[in-house]
């Protein structure tokens, strides 16, 4: 895959935003804080007729998209996936089209080859950043403001590969990401079915507890801490998960196979084992915070 100069009716450095929710909602405000002309397409009107009001330039229709450079599908991942397919056909040469989604080997593959033998180039990529919260009202301009953001780079030559990644961090420098780590579809996945997807399982495991309803008053820091991403967007979180089964089982099997250590330790009221394995546990986290 060959890097490609931009087609004439592009307007360089013009942004494409599709969908408007917690992550597209942020990018858009991060380009309209910057100035950058930014235009984005939202399934539900009203909160793109709002976003006209305060935000982006306008609505992304079949005349503006040939004009981005950079589109950004911050959609479900179902949802990413059949917008590229559909317009594909008018994204002109030259631009560089990337996703948001949580997964990256079924998106990457799916929107690869929706890209092959056509003259613009798709990226996965996977902002890590975002809240609890999910919609158009809870973005912020600052969502991005030092986070990482992991991209997976197409197969391509090594040339253009570092032409389209230099391309893509000057089109993105408005949102302020720290760092740009570049992986693997299945690098990513493997590892972030251990870092946000294991994590938002088991909050949203935790408070299932019959004890959640009572614990006014007797809970602080920690409580906080563990069920802060319990609340989450089911019908996203349903698609990222069994987009990404084989990876998240098996983490979900390691945290079970250590729970059942736990418990099985304090059922035999065993404290030299109880307390080997809590020491095991802060070795561990010591040790990947030096990092």
């Amino acid at each position: 895959m060959a890097a490609r100069a931009l087609a004439p009716e592009v307007v360089p450095g013009r942004i494409g935003i599709v969908g408007l929710g917690l992550m597209g909602g942020s990018f858009a405000k991060a380009f309209a804080a910057a100035g950058v002309e930014t235009f984005a397409w939202n399934r539900t009107r009203s909160t793109l007729e709002l976003a006209m009001i305060e935000t982006v330039s306008g609505e992304l229709t079949d005349e503006v998209v040939p004009t981005c450079e950079l589109l950004i599908l911050a959609g479900y991942p179902a949802a990413a996936v059949s917008w590229l397919e559909e317009m594909a056909p008018l994204i002109s040469a030259g631009a560089i089209v990337i996703d948001t989604v949580g997964v990256k080997r079924v998106i990457c593959e799916r929107c690869e080859k929706i890209a092959e033998g056509r003259p613009f180039t798709f990226v996965g990529c996977h902002p890590m950043a975002g809240t609890q919260y999910s919609g158009f009202a809870h973005a912020r301009a600052s969502m991005f403001r030092g986070a990482p953001m992991v991209v997976v780079p197409p197969e391509m030559d090594d040339f253009d590969r570092a032409d389209v990644l230099e391309r893509l961090k000057e089109l993105l420098e408005p949102c302020g990401f720290g760092s740009f780590t570049l992986a693997t579809p299945a690098e990513h996945d493997r590892v972030i079915a251990f870092t946000s997807q294991l994590a938002h399982v088991v909050s949203n495991a935790y408070v299932k507890s019959p004890t959640a309803r009572a614990h006014r008053g007797f809970s602080a820091g920690s409580y906080r801490d563990l069920t802060r991403v319990a609340r989450l967007n089911a019908p996203m979180w349903t698609e990222l998960f069994l987009d990404n089964a084989d990876f998240l089982s098996e983490e979900i099997g390691t945290i079970i196979r250590s729970l059942s250590e736990y418990k099985e330790a304090i059922d035999a009221r065993d404290a030299v084992r109880l307390e080997s394995l809590l020491a095991e546990g802060d070795k561990i986290k010591r040790e990947v915070d030096r990092r």
